[in-house]
């Protein structure tokens, strides 16, 4: 321990000039291998299956709520937004699979005490939900049982956005674990800011005043929860501000934030300005996604994320058992 006296509180004091007998911790591992062995997912296909998936499952919520106010064409965009997003979604997991097989596996059996399992159910009662919606909306065939799938869908469309967070956040890797609380409404603002930028650009101009108001709404949640993941999740927060996963978490900001503007103040004032907006969200929402895994990589490969939590918490365990 570092020489010197004692000062208030029991507390160890270097004297000026003084040098440590014992040198700063350093955080390795045996071999120089990691604590915990990062996720083998890849970037592409993961991140992007999480962006599909929430663009999806929000758009579904989106083109329910258009239906029952009178906005028909843009119902029918975001049904056949879902429909592709979704099919996009699935093909990344299986992508990142590998074979098709390992896909319909996960549904032999259902355990609810685990996001995959359910998660992979989800997919599976969504999917047809979504693309009945759509499919019978474009060919006019049989009313009532559309309506029934939109309902569906829209019903199953927030689980959907946000199953993923659960998914990640059940891993040991620390940037998902310690942030479980905010995630999901990571995951839920920034798919509602996708969907709605979706809106914008696929929408009449006439039907796109919902949207403007859901962007609103995705944004402010989103950024909202990003905050509160550097506030409350310590340590586990950092990988979110530095490296790559940080340059993607930023990009994703400032996309939202012009996105958002520009929707909701030029939105409404033609097709080229509602498009620049849309696509704004879009992407600022497949920056956070991206930002998100990228932030579990990292935290994964650094064993200071696992090592300092673990002695934080036993410290304030002895101490609390000491009182």
């Amino acid at each position: 321990m570092p020489g010197g006296g004692t000062g208030r509180g029991g507390k160890r004091r270097r004297r000026r000039g003084e040098k440590a007998m014992v040198p700063e911790a350093e955080f390795t591992s045996y071999y120089g291998l990691p604590i915990l062995n990062p996720p083998v997912w890849k970037s592409y296909d993961i991140a992007g299956y999480f962006f599909l998936g929430g663009l999806a499952g929000a758009g579904s919520v989106l083109a329910a709520g258009a239906q029952l106010t009178g906005r028909p064409a843009a119902a029918r965009a975001m049904k056949i937004s879902s429909l592709v997003s979704i099919g996009g979604s699935t093909a990344m997991l299986i992508h990142d699979l590998g074979r098709p097989a390992r896909f319909a596996n996960m549904l032999r059996v259902m355990k609810p005490t685990s996001p995959m399992s359910m998660g992979s159910w989800l997919l599976a009662a969504y999917g047809p939900a979504a693309g009945a919606a759509a499919v019978l909306d474009v060919t006019g065939l049989f009313p009532r049982l559309g309506g029934a799938a939109t309902a569906g869908a829209a019903l199953l469309g927030p689980a959907v956005a946000t199953y993923t967070a659960a998914l990640a956040a059940d891993t040991a890797v620390p940037a998902w674990h310690d942030a479980h609380r905010e995630l999901p409404m990571v995951f839920a603002g920034s798919a509602t800011a996708a969907a709605a930028g979706m809106g914008l650009i696929v929408s009449p101009a006439r039907e796109a005043g919902p949207m403007r108001s859901a962007t609103l709404l995705g944004a402010a949640v989103e950024l909202a929860a990003a905050k509160m993941i550097e506030h409350r999740a310590g340590l586990a927060a950092e990988p979110y501000r530095t490296g790559k996963a940080g340059r993607y978490m930023r990009a994703g900001e400032i996309l939202t934030a012009a996105g958002t503007a520009g929707g909701v103040l030029l939105g409404g004032r033609g097709r080229a300005a509602a498009a620049l907006s849309g696509a704004a969200l879009l992407a600022g929402s497949a920056c956070t996604r991206f930002g998100v895994f990228h932030a579990g990589l990292q935290s994964a490969r650094d064993p200071k994320y696992t090592v300092v939590p673990q002695r934080e918490r036993q410290t304030a365990a002895v101490a609390g058992g000491t009182g």
